[in-house]
């Protein structure tokens, strides 16, 4: 068993051979399909340790959300993970997320009494405690130049320092900077 396994199941469920992905949630990056269903789903798991969250009420981030002048599409699963994580970390608690690579969010609720998470996987996919620094950070961009769609995965720490596109168009300065007229995906 690995050590994912015994901080996002409870015992129960370990002995009854329950997998990890059948307590994960899994959001688009735009949002809940209904609103709730986040806060919803970490209140079960907290419960399922045998906590009792009182105050994963997100209305108040909907509210908030909605108050903001300038709001962007993907905004809001952001302020809901945050204020989650916030109400996991004060029951012992941590919200993890599997960076799978795509635009989702694969949420899941870990016991771990206020300890610090490094190194998890999950089917070789790396797991992060929500608000860390991931292990490695996704950059794309168009060439201004030829418009090819561009691609790296950098482990962390590493940067794009000098990078050229093979049109010979220059892309980053020496520093890691976007080179003026190239703009990153988000």
């Amino acid at each position: 068993m690995t050590e994912l396994e015994e901080l996002v199941l409870t015992p129960d469920e370990r002995v009854g051979n329950v997998r990890v992905d059948s307590v994960t949630f899994a959001m688009d990056w735009s949002g809940e399909d209904q609103p709730g269903e986040l806060a919803a789903f970490v209140a079960r798991r907290i419960r399922a340790f045998g906590a009792e969250p009182t105050d994963v009420d997100t209305d108040v981030v909907h509210r908030v959300a909605g108050e903001d002048p300038t709001p962007r599409r993907g905004d809001v699963p952001v302020r809901l993970l945050d204020h989650l994580s916030e109400v996991a970390a004060r029951l012992g608690h941590t919200l993890l997320v599997r960076d799978n690579g795509s635009d989702t969010y694969e949420v899941l609720v870990a016991r771990t009494g206020g300890r610090e998470l490094t190194g998890l996987t999950h089917e070789g996919v790396p797991v992060r405690a929500w608000g860390s620094e991931p292990e490695e950070t996704l950059v794309s961009l168009n060439c201004p130049n030829c418009s090819e769609m561009l691609v790296w995965e950098l482990p962390a720490g590493q940067t794009l320092a000098d990078e050229r596109c093979d049109c010979g168009a220059g892309l980053f300065d020496a520093a890691g900077r976007p080179m003026p007229g190239v703009t990153l995906h988000d």
